[in-house]
């Protein structure tokens, strides 16, 4: 079964990343890795509940192709959107990779 039919958006992975600051610590920038193909749907309420029970906010889910290198963490950006990803799930069959977000709003947008 291929899903790439259904992926109708490009969106931008970046992933931190931490380089010594001289003078003993890390300072983090993100940097952009590569771009993936991407369907976004909004959860059902059912899993927004469970979300909100283990103490995360899920407010997007994020399907993609099973090779794509997207991990926890990561922010996806396109359409003037950006999605934190909090975790990343594949079935048991590798169809698909579904990375659940939050989507990061901007103040004063």
């Amino acid at each position: 079964m291929d899903i790439s039919h259904r992926l109708n958006r490009t969106l931008e992975v970046w992933r931190e990343s931490f380089t010594d600051d001289g003078m003993g610590g890390q300072a983090a920038t993100l940097i952009r890795q590569t771009d993936v193909a991407a369907k976004v749907d909004q959860p059902s309420a059912t899993d927004r509940m469970l979300a909100q029970q283990a103490g995360a906010e899920h407010t997007h889910d994020i399907y993609l192709l099973p090779t794509a290198d997207v991990q926890r963490g990561d922010e996806l950006r396109g359409d003037g959107q950006v999605f934190r990803v909090g975790y990343v799930v594949e079935p048991s069959a590798p169809i698909y990779r579904k990375a659940e977000s939050k989507l990061i709003e901007r103040q004063g947008a």
